[in-house]
């Protein structure tokens, strides 16, 4: 995906680590988002029997940690992708 994305003109940055601050103190807490593109959508992938409400938690804390304000979740694990694709906004 992140290939033909990139063959498409788009700036793909994947596996990116996401930092969580408190107080001023960067602490390690191994968040990283699957991709990020073009720096305004992040992109989380799955493939599950079902996605359930941590899923869009997962990705709205990554939203609000990075200021990105659009993630995709997108489930893969379904007969049509369209089924398994949800927008969330921060």
């Amino acid at each position: 995906m992140a290939h033909e994305l990139i063959l498409d003109g788009h700036k793909v940055e994947s596996e990116v680590e996401i930092p969580v601050v408190y107080r001023g103190i960067e602490v390690k807490a191994g968040f990283r988002a699957d991709m990020i593109v073009d720096s305004v959508i992040l992109v989380e992938v799955k493939s599950v029997a079902k996605l359930i409400p941590i899923h869009d938690a997962q990705v709205i804390t990554y939203l609000k940690l990075t200021g990105i304000q659009t993630g995709l979740l997108l489930n893969f694990n379904v007969e049509v992708l369209r089924h398994g694709l949800r927008r969330l906004l921060k």
